[in-house]
């Protein structure tokens, strides 16, 4: 592993440069979920075309934007928010909270009570079996940083990776710089 920071719920996942698969090509996942069964998180930079009136009728015009949490459960809307008064979430850590009372939600937001810098919706997740992150992290695909509230629910998602791999030190700056492809080098 390439820095001493554990995985674990609340915590950020951030791609190798070279990672090959698309699903995760200059990532940032935010972990919601990490024991010994495996863990869950949602990729923070693939924003979708769709906003979350496109997907649920009850909420008129919203504009939240709705991002690929993962490539599993592709059918499956997700979301992560600092709204402590949301009944039924399930608190990840630094204030940020994991699904909720999704009838609540609507009702909140056609209300107007919830701004688009509180919460970030998924289509999918990203999933790990019990030792399926381990070995990634020790094959080095993945660097394990602290989230922020800025990088969670900020709108930098272009940027988002080069900015997470900045705030690890100088040691980790330099693979910014990376071409995607090593070949282009």
């Amino acid at each position: 592993m390439l820095n001493d920071i554990k995985p674990d719920a609340g915590r950020l996942l951030i791609s190798e440069p070279f990672m090959a698969d698309p699903n995760f090509k200059r990532s940032v996942v935010f972990l919601t979920e990490h024991n010994e069964r495996g863990s869950v998180g949602f990729v923070l930079n693939q924003k979708t075309e769709l906003t979350l009136d496109n997907l649920i009728d009850e909420v008129d015009d919203s504009g939240f934007p709705v991002y690929i949490g993962g490539p599993v459960g592709n059918d499956s809307l997700h979301y992560i928010h600092t709204i402590e008064e949301l009944d039924g979430s399930v608190a990840v850590g630094n204030g940020v909270f994991w699904g909720g009372n999704f009838e609540l939600l609507k009702i909140m937001i056609q209300a107007g009570k919830v701004e688009q810098n509180e919460i970030r919706f998924f289509i999918g997740y990203s999933g790990w079996g019990e030792t399926q992150l381990q070995d990634e992290l020790s094959e080095n695909a993945w660097l394990v940083a602290e989230s922020s509230k800025e990088f969670i629910f900020g709108d930098n998602d272009r940027v988002l990776w080069a900015h997470a791999v900045k705030s690890l030190g100088d040691k980790f700056a330099m693979i910014v710089n990376f071409p995607e492809n090593p070949r282009f080098n």
